[in-house]
């Protein structure tokens, strides 16, 4: 079975290796929501711009969720191979596909029956209405791609295996691309043309992830692994089913705070909605790194290599905290120019947007803790940690704050995006104490770090 061994080896490169491939596919993956968003604007006016932020916001919710709900077959995976149990690493993936065939047709029917009242409830302006629709039925019809393509992703990463699913996606990107110059320029679809190109070029990805297992990777599955078998998906759905609803109700704030901003107007709602996708983009090495750690400690704490994965935890916390600090940096200089890239012929929505951006930016610094905390909890099969901090912070200081700032400052965005820094400076010290009560119980075992 081809499998790669984070247990040896040096840590940081171990760390780099793994996060910088699945760095790069996230990037390339929201590259498709930028290059729809920037595409868009080029061609079309504030409220093409707000059907596509909200559409595609809706359809990143998904994929959230579907990556999330997938973390509980990479942990079992990386855990099994870390344990040294190969028939568990096949039965896992067998019951991964049956889980996620049946959810994916379950979400499909759900969602395409119920778009136009989500986007009601969401509030998107009456102008806008009409092409946001149309993007999100077209995504709704693509879910079994988007599905199946995080899913394969998932069982990458719990091979150690970041490496080829970045050149499935860069592939699609190239793709995507160039049908959103093509549908939403000449052919003149709007907000269609955006989501068709998103759908087609997931389904090529899919295709080229399938093509790949099937010929090159000696997984030796037998048909006995793709009956149910009650423990397996039980193993997936604990630690899957609380990221799923964690990362779900995280992307519910978000859509709760895009909804407070389509009420202050179509110049804000397109504003914040640009943000939310420039957010979207930093956030991939917080991302990245709680990917990294949640495999790399799963296979070190299924092999009881405690002290790797302490240290592997403290390496990512580094790189995660350091590149939210640089970013807020230059945030802070060029948020302007970053909005004028996407709105150039509205100096209402680059002005609301630099304000929102320059507040909302210090939340890399903070989120880049938390999630490398996350990955370390999911890696210890303890994701209610993390589905608590998140929640504590949403209900606490994320949905209330922002919805607080729209009442109290409501010529400026730049309170609203304090909302998000201040939640998740709460979520880091709730992940501290947790880490620290994990760890006096954890057995005094020190394995060599080189």
């Amino acid at each position: 079975m081809d499998t790669y061994h984070l247990t040896e080896g040096n840590i940081f490169r171990n760390l780099v290796r793994f996060s910088v491939p699945y760095l790069l596919s996230c990037f390339l993956q929201t590259f498709y929501g930028l290059a729809d968003l920037f595409i868009t604007g080029q061609f079309n006016g504030a409220s093409t711009i707000t059907a596509v932020s909200v559409g595609s916001q809706l359809t990143h919710m998904l994929t959230v969720v579907v990556v999330g709900l997938a973390m509980g077959s990479t942990i079992g995976i990386s855990r099994s191979i870390g344990e040294g149990n190969q028939k568990a690493v096949a039965g896992i993936i067998g019951n991964t596909a049956i889980v996620f065939s049946a959810a994916a047709l379950l979400l499909t029917g759900l969602l395409l029956c119920s778009a136009e009242g989500i986007l009601s409830v969401l509030s998107v302006p009456p102008e806008a209405f009409a092409e946001a629709k149309r993007y999100v039925v077209i995504c709704f019809l693509g879910v079994p791609f988007i599905t199946a393509y995080n899913v394969l992703s998932s069982i990458y990463r719990g091979l150690g295996d970041t490496r080829h699913p970045m050149f499935f996606v860069m592939a699609a990107g190239i793709l995507n691309v160039g049908l959103d110059v093509l549908f939403i320029g000449p052919c003149r679809l709007g907000a269609a043309g955006a989501a068709l190109a998103t759908v087609l070029a997931q389904a090529v990805s899919v295709l080229l992830a399938v093509l790949y297992m099937a010929r090159f990777m000696d997984l030796k599955l037998r048909r006995a692994d793709f009956l149910p078998d009650r423990r397996r998906i039980g193993q997936i759905l604990r630690v899957g089913v609380p990221i799923a609803a964690q990362d779900g109700l995280i992307q519910v704030s978000f859509l709760l705070i895009t909804m407070i901003a389509n009420r202050r107007g179509v110049a804000a709602a397109a504003a914040v909605g640009i943000v939310e996708k420039v957010i979207s983009f930093l956030f991939l090495v917080p991302s990245a790194m709680l990917s990294a750690v949640s495999t790399i400690c799963a296979q070190n704490l299924g092999a009881r290599q405690y002290g790797r994965s302490r240290s592997t935890l403290y390496a990512a916390l580094g790189i995660s905290m350091g590149a939210g600090f640089l970013f807020a940096v230059i945030c802070q200089f060029c948020g302007t120019q970053i909005l004028q890239l996407f709105a150039r012929e509205d100096p209402t929505v680059v002005l609301l947007g630099a304000q929102y951006l320059s507040a909302y930016v210090l939340d890399c610094i903070f989120a880049g803790a938390h999630f490398c905390f996350s990955g370390y909890f999911c890696a210890c099969e303890k994701p209610f940690l993390s589905f608590l901090h998140n929640m504590v912070s949403i209900i606490a200081v994320r949905v209330p704050g922002a919805y607080l700032a729209s009442l109290y400052w409501p010529d400026s965005l730049f309170p609203m995006g304090l909302a998000a820094p201040f939640g998740s400076l709460l979520s880091a010290v709730i992940c501290v104490a947790a880490y620290w009560a994990i760890e006096r119980k954890r057995p005094a075992i020190h394995q060599s770090q080189k």
